[in-house]
Parts: C-alpha cells; structure tokens; sequence
C-alpha cells in the first residue's frame, strides 16, 4: 500500500472518527501518569476484557492514547512535588522542581505539555514517512552498540557528580551496587538478597522510585514545615505565567525537535525504555549547551529535552512492534495480545495485508497527541496551585497514594516497606547533599548495563575486544568519549578566562 495524500487523509478520517475511544485514554493517562507505581501496562491488563471486546481500531485508538497521555503526565508530580510519575520522567525532577521552587511552576508544567505534544507529534508524523528504514535501526542495534548507548546515560552520575566529585560518585557507585541486587545473569547465583524471595528478580523499580523521591520528599517537606525561618515561594497561577511559558518552547523549539528524534531512535530499540532515553537526552543537552553550568538550576531546556525525549520513546516502541512483531516494551506488549486476540499477525506481512491497522496505529497516535493540545495546556494554571496546597494536607495524601501504588505493581507488602526504606536512604541522602538521582540511575541502569555487557562477552567468547568489534559500535564510543572530554575541557577553558 503506497502512502499517497488520499490515503494519509483516509486514516486521519477514520482516527477522528474514533475521539470517543481516544478522550477517554487520554483522560485515564492523565490520572494513571500522575500516579507513581501505576503503569500504562498494569492499567490495560486491567481493561483487557474491554479492549478485547470492541472493534480492533477502537481498542487500538484507546490504548496508544493512554500510553500517550501516561509518557506526557509523568512531569506532572516531578515538577510540582519531586516525585516522578514514572522512571522516564525521574531526569525531570533535576530542572522541573527546581523551578517550581523559584516559584516557576505554571511556565516548567506549559514546558513539559508542549515539549512532550511537540516531541510526540513530530516522531509520529516521522515514523510514518521513514517507517521502513527505522525498523531496520532495531536490528543494526546489537548488544555491543547497547553496552555504549547505556553508558551515555550513566556518565550522567558523572555530569551531577560535577559540583562534588566525591560525594557524585560514591552516590552513582551506591546505586550500581543497588541494582546488583538479585539473581545474577549468567548461573542465575542470588546477589545480596538476604534470604527474600522478592528480591531475586532484583529491585523492583517502582518502590525504589517511590521511596527515593516521593517518600523523602515527604520527609523534607515535614522538615521545612516546622522550620520556621525557611523562606517559603508563593505564587498566584495567572495566564501570563502560561503564555511565558510557550515564550520559552518557541525560543528553544530547536532543543525539542533534537530531543524528540534522539527518544525516537532510542525507542525504536526493543527493551530501551523512556528512562534511558530521558537521561541521554538530559545529558546530550547539557554537552550542547553553551551555559552547562546551569543545568540542574531550573534551566527550561533541562525540562525541555527529557520531557520531549520521553515522548518520541512512544512512537519508536511500536516500529519493531509493527515491522518486526518484536514488541519494544512491556505497553507494547500488551497491544500485541490484543492484535493476536483479533486475528492479525504484526511482522512485514502486516503491512501488505492490512496496512490501516499498520500505518493507522501511528496515525492514532498523532491525532492524539493533536487531541491533548486544548485539552493540557490551560491544566499548567491550574494544576500549578498544588504547590499552595497546605503540608500537613498534602503529605499524608502524597505517602497514602505512593504507598498504594509501591503495592499496585507487584502487589507484595513487602514493596510497601521497601519503599519506606529507600524513603529513609533518600531522605539521608538530600540532608548529607548527595544526589538522589544519581543513586537512581545507578539502580535503573546498573542491571539492563551488566545483561548487555555479560551478553556481548559472551558472544566473544570472554574477548573484552567484542566491544570494538562493529563500526556502528567504534562511532558511539568516539561519540561518548568527546561527550566525556568536552565538558572537562570547556570547563577548563572558562576557568582560565575567569582567572584571567
């Protein structure tokens, strides 16, 4: 089927003529998102009776348009209250809450809404016109290519680790060895488990967010409570304030464009998730920048390039889905049962048999990342005034939320105490100024880092030289070593001129 103008129009009919199935995904994603431990995945197996019974189109329209609105509503809590929704906004939390404490929160909620729309509409639109090349990126892509791809992302403990080298660093370290909890990947040996069964699989990632952020920001802000001398920010939401907000996605539209594509490749590789590409991105940005130095301030584009990477993760997570029936994530996964459940088979066949569910599934979902525009953008004045909301009314409603939540994923109690006690570790970690996030990305990493690594030597049969083995491989390590190098020696520079 040839993509000529009348049937790009034909699909755009027919996915508008599915708004009822699309509003109410986008409604549902929006709760589910600002929620942490409630997932996209979860929130569909729930539903499966009801996707199953419905036209194949409609369930396809409802779920991509939860998946959509759950990557966008992610910054929400990160922004506003430090706690990210999911692992892919956790690179949010850096800048966003940042400028909620500068009393910036309305303009860092209109960044997230339009660099998510903008980044999800753009690898949308893209997908459909560079489909058949894209799904070949998730074969080129390999374990060896992998191993320096997770490596980008981890040299972000080093970017935090900047203003205190030591602290930065024995926080990334402390994360790495958090996440070697469990079975290891080769004998299946049990790691530092201490006899728990729900640990052998390793961390869960949801308690462990949880706790980190969502408990120990609780803690600190019972603190901050009682601390009468600490100045507090008020702010009264005003659409002034939201139309700032777009004044600072047009002057920086060229970081949300990049981004955008940088989550889209990283999506199109099966088991990258929104949080690697979130973090990449986050750190890509800050090498670009011609003032690094005040990332982590409440920089816009610090917000801007997680955010818009975050949502070009959900058009590249269907490309293997639908050109390759290799699902590219657990969302993913679920919309194959689904398409299995109705009697269509997604792989290369797929689109010469039936390319309206094809190309139609990326249709969806830019129709409605187009339906969220009206629908988000007046939300940042009034979902801003949560940060008014009173402490002692909004801590017990954050922890009871957060807690059902470390429940919800697995549905072990054990979960619920995990994550008070990474609530502890976390809120050890903000007083003695060690970087939780660095702690998180040692935890989220770590694991998916040492699968590819022990994969790729064994397949080079203990070689540490299989790492050098591929061109595509050689060109991303050249590319990490200058993204290490060049923030050392612009620093250096700047510091010479100052002395100067």
């Amino acid at each position: 089927m040839e993509l000529d103008l009348g049937t790009i129009a034909d699909l755009f009919g027919r996915s508008f003529g599915l708004w009822w199935a699309i509003i109410p995904g986008i409604a549902l994603g929006l709760v589910v998102g600002v929620l942490p431990g409630f997932s996209p995945q979860n929130t569909l197996i729930i539903l499966l009776p009801v996707t199953l019974a419905v036209e194949v189109e409609a369930a396809l329209a409802f779920m991509i348009s939860l998946y959509c609105a759950n990557h966008l509503s992610g910054g929400i809590p990160a922004i506003l209250v430090n706690i990210p929704g999911s692992g892919g906004a956790a690179a949010t939390c850096i800048d966003g809450y940042q400028m909620t404490k500068k009393g910036q929160a309305q303009q860092a909620l209109v960044l997230s809404f339009v660099a998510s729309v903008a980044g999800g509409l753009i690898t949308s639109v893209a997908v459909l016109a560079i489909l058949p090349y894209l799904a070949q990126v998730g074969l080129l892509l390999r374990s060896v290519e992998m191993v320096v791809i997770i490596l980008f992302g981890l040299t972000l403990i080093a970017v935090l680790a900047a203003k205190d080298m030591l602290k930065g660093l024995i926080g990334g370290m402390f994360g790495l060895m958090l996440g070697a909890i469990g079975t290891d990947q080769v004998y299946s040996t049990p790691r530092a488990t201490f006899g728990f069964l729900e640990l052998y699989d390793g961390l869960p990632l949801v308690p462990v967010l949880i706790g980190l952020f969502a408990v120990s920001e609780c803690l600190v802000m019972l603190e901050e409570k009682f601390d009468s001398t600490k100045p507090t920010v008020t702010q009264r939401p005003q659409w002034a304030d939201t139309l700032d907000g777009l004044k600072m996605c047009v002057k920086y539209w060229w970081q949300i464009v990049w981004t955008a594509f940088l989550g889209l490749v990283v999506g199109v590789i099966p088991g990258a998730g929104a949080y690697i590409a979130s973090f990449v991105a986050y750190q890509q940005s800050r090498l670009f920048s011609k003032t690094p130095e005040l990332y982590g301030t409440g920089f816009p584009p610090g917000v801007i390039a997680p955010e818009s990477a975050n949502n070009g993760v959900t058009s590249g997570t269907l490309v293997p889905t639908m050109a390759i029936g290799v699902p590219g994530g657990s969302t993913a996964a679920v919309m194959m049962i689904v398409l299995q459940y109705q009697g269509i088979v997604v792989g290369p066949r797929l689109f010469q048999e039936q390319p309206q569910i094809a190309y139609g599934v990326f249709v969806m979902m830019t129709v409605a990342y187009l339906m969220m525009i009206p629908l988000i953008l007046p939300m940042a004045r009034y979902a801003s005034k949560v940060v008014s909301v009173p402490v002692h009314i909004i801590v017990p409603l954050i922890l009871g939320l957060t807690v059902v939540g470390a429940f919800a994923d697995r549905e072990y109690i054990f979960d619920m105490a995990l994550a008070l006690g990474f609530g502890v570790i976390g809120y050890i970690a903000v007083k003695t100024n060690y970087h939780v996030t660095s702690i998180l990305i040692g935890v989220l990493l770590g694991p998916i880092f040492e699968r590819y690594l022990l994969r790729s030597l064994r397949i080079g049969q203990g070689d540490i030289m299989v790492l050098f083995s591929s061109p595509i491989a050689n060109a991303l390590w050249v590319l990490l070593v200058i993204s290490v190098v060049v923030p050392i020696w612009r620093e250096r520079v700047l510091a010479r001129r100052a002395a100067a």
